[in-house]
């Protein structure tokens, strides 16, 4: 599963004799990933380069500050942030503004660039709408530009009701633990009806979900146990759900994470009751991992292999979810988080029954953030590109080494990469999104 050509570009000989080649893709650069527990300051001794003008400027100075990093309207050298405030925009001639900020200057390598803007309102005069659908493809075309220096763009949409909201956002966003997510438009409302932020621990390290009750199916391997192995490393009281022949692994697993295991097969009739009862006094964060592809072009396929991928991947969530909520099991102020895909957004082929169910998760996603923000339950989808896992490593080489290119950083992301978002998304403090879905594809050039 090793990406030979992501070894050679971490060695400095090697890198300059395939640089001289001229190859049609770029050499990728290897990724810097956070390790360890959350803190406060995630941007210690970091460099970002602010803005002077928009309507957020001393908020996200404020936040800035607070994360650890250093705010200036002007640096020697590189910074490691560039942040441009676009909320003054209004017209397609102040978006100069943006060639103004970014043209002269270049961030550093690992480096982050944000925009953030107001989001686009239907009952706005056309050149406004204009003006902020203009930005998103500028972040889109810029994290392209970025991905060869393994940094990454990003657009921040605010309500102006969220400022509040918009902090642990910026310390996500500008961190080392978005390193595998660029060129996307992440929305910060205050759906959720919180109207102060809820009180942060002063210590370095913030167990942000001490004391809650987390679910992560499909959680034996891959994806969902580094999802469950990051909760748990957050404090959260984890069960681990998988296959029956799974079990003993599961036991396993679950006592290194202070956990529990439990072996459900999700295709069974009474699998969701099953789990349902298996959270007596309730749970606060759900992830919906567990997965199924049976891959073949819809004229070969079986009616076997499109019925199992549609009730796995799709029937089971909706199933499962709905006993929680009908046995009053969800806690107010919990998160649902469905693991989808960037085939569900761009289709592919030979994954008619796979892209169909990991689409209609967006739809569940849309229909219960509505329904449960009053009890201010955040629901999102994650869409993850190409991951490195077992099932990437069965592909076929081609396809796998293609697979890994076609993203603006040039290679597969990692388990982790997935599990940092998953974690994001589960907190308290990521209380202004709601409803939307989050890729971690690394830029990828499908599915955009």
């Amino acid at each position: 599963m090793t990406d030979l050509l992501l070894e050679l570009s971490r060695r400095p000989r090697a890198r300059r004799l395939l640089s001289s080649l001229s190859l049609p893709l770029p050499m990728p650069e290897p990724l810097r990933r956070a390790e360890g527990a959350l803190t406060l300051s995630p941007l210690q001794g970091r460099r970002a380069l602010l803005s002077s003008d928009g309507e957020l400027h001393s908020e996200l100075r404020a936040a800035l500050d607070a994360a650890g990093a250093s705010p200036s309207s002007g640096f020697d050298g590189d910074p490691d942030a560039l942040v441009f405030d676009a909320t003054a925009l209004e017209t397609p001639a102040q978006l100069s503004a943006l060639y103004d900020f970014f043209h002269p200057r270049r961030v550093a390598v690992h480096g982050r660039a944000l925009v953030i803007a107001r989001p686009k309102h239907a009952t706005e005069s056309a050149a406004k709408t204009a003006t902020r659908f203009a930005l998103e493809g500028f972040v889109r075309s810029l994290a392209k530009e970025l991905g060869r220096r393994a940094a990454t763009a990003l657009l921040l949409e605010v309500e102006p009701s969220a400022e509040a909201n918009l902090a642990p956002v910026l310390r996500f966003a500008l961190s080392d633990r978005s390193a595998f997510v660029t060129g996307q438009r992440l929305h910060v409302g205050s759906a959720l009806g919180f109207a102060d932020p809820p009180e942060c621990s002063l210590e370095p390290a913030l167990r942000s979900l001490a004391g809650q009750d987390a679910l992560v199916t499909g959680a034996a391997r891959g994806i969902g146990l580094a999802i469950a192995r990051r909760l748990a490393e957050e404090g959260a009281r984890v069960t681990l759900l998988d296959r029956p022949r799974e079990a003993e692994k599961l036991e396993r697993l679950a006592s290194t994470l202070a956990g529990r295991a439990l072996a459900v097969d999700l295709a069974h009739h009474d699998a969701a009751s099953k789990i349902a009862d298996s959270f007596p006094e309730g749970v606060d964060v759900v992830v919906h991992n567990a997965g199924v592809t049976r891959d073949r072009t819809l004229a070969r396929m079986s009616d076997e292999s499109w019925r199992l991928a549609l009730d796995v991947n799709l029937g089971a969530p909706l199933r499962i979810t709905q006993a929680l909520l009908d046995a009053d099991r969800l806690r107010a102020g919990g998160r649902l988080l469905f693991l989808s895909s960037v085939a569900g957004l761009a289709g592919n082929v030979g994954q008619t029954n796979y892209a169909a169910s990991k689409a209609g998760l967006l739809g569940l996603v849309q229909a219960w953030s509505a329904e449960l923000a009053p009890r201010r339950i955040a629901v999102n989808a994650l869409a993850p590109g190409f991951i490195e896992t077992d099932m990437t490593a069965a592909m076929p080489w081609a396809i796998r080494q293609a697979a890994r290119r076609l993203s603006a950083l040039g290679q597969g992301g990692l388990p982790e990469d997935v599990a940092e978002a998953a974690l994001f998304l589960s907190l308290p403090e990521a209380r202004g999104i709601t409803g939307q879905t989050f890729r971690v594809c690394g830029g990828a050039l499908v599915g955009a």
